[in-house]
């Protein structure tokens, strides 16, 4: 997704700063890389207070992009914050609470969203706002849901369990009758032959896609409703990182703060919001 993103930049037009932090594995810190012919130095864990120190200086405006592991997220963002970095995080995973919490109370500008496709954003505000209107709408109706993901992918989708909360406001429960759990209940696939055979995944995006069904079935069985989102490749995401990085920019610069809790931390809906994504 970094590097997805990085392309995505300099499709933009806009400046991409050559340095990516990185692990400190040698299967990760491979040396330098080139995004689109670009030359990008890879920091490792070491260097990095350094690096930021240098890069802020040299390039005023700096708006950071994570895309790591889920283990990487908490402590990331305090990095962040206590640079005084806005950034965008679409990493998945870690602790979201004390996430959102810690760069709260940073004073911290930032995006932060488990998901940054545009359409796929829409659908799922669509669908909060669906449960905020119509509560229990779905009453007495059993919910299953299955998401494809590359094999890489550790954790089980954000986008996945902030659609099932939708879900769940609107009364649907789990098939076995109980109240639904992510973690449980959310059928994780990530083996190559399901993939192929029956999710029907094109085998070229077999290392970037995201496929997501989600079936509800009236208690009788006379009734079903399905919604599904498949993805493939990173390109959807990648120009949504874009938006919420300028989107970012221009909160700084204005100095214009979230309007629902006075905080400087914003999701994908608040950059949909304002409706000037390219």
């Amino acid at each position: 997704m970094g590097h997805a993103t990085a392309e995505a930049v300099l499709r933009a037009g806009l400046t991409l700063v050559p340095f990516s932090f990185t692990g400190s594995s040698e299967a990760v810190a491979v040396g330098n890389v080139a995004v689109s012919g670009y030359p990008v130095e890879l920091i490792g864990p070491e260097a990095r207070q350094k690096a930021l120190r240098d890069v802020k200086a040299a390039f005023p405006g700096l708006v950071v992009v994570d895309y790591t592991l889920p283990t990487a997220v908490n402590d990331n963002a305090l990095f962040y914050c206590d640079h005084g970095v806005p950034f965008v995080m679409g990493t998945t995973g870690g602790d979201r609470v004390k996430l959102l919490d810690d760069v709260k109370k940073s004073g911290n500008w930032a995006v932060i969203a488990p998901q940054m496709g545009k359409q796929v954003v829409a659908l799922q505000a669509t669908l909060e706002l669906m449960a905020e209107r119509f509560p229990g709408a779905f009453g007495g109706y059993s919910l299953r849901v299955t998401e494809s993901h590359q094999a890489a992918k550790a954790d089980t989708s954000g986008t996945a369990k902030a659609i099932v909360e939708s879900f769940v406001k609107l009364g649907a429960k789990a098939a076995s009758g109980k109240a639904f759990e992510a973690e449980r209940d959310i059928v994780r696939v990530r083996d190559r032959a399901t993939q192929l055979g029956l999710m029907k995944v094109p085998e070229a995006a077999l290392s970037g896609h995201a496929f997501h069904t989600y079936r509800l079935e009236s208690g009788d069985g006379s009734v079903n409703f399905e919604f599904q989102h498949n993805v493939c490749g990173r390109t959807i995401y990648a120009e949504g990182t874009v938006d919420a990085a300028l989107f970012l920019a221009s909160r700084v610069k204005s100095g214009k703060e979230n309007a629902e809790d006075g905080s400087r931390v914003f999701n994908m809906i608040d950059v949909l919001r304002e409706g000037d994504m390219r």
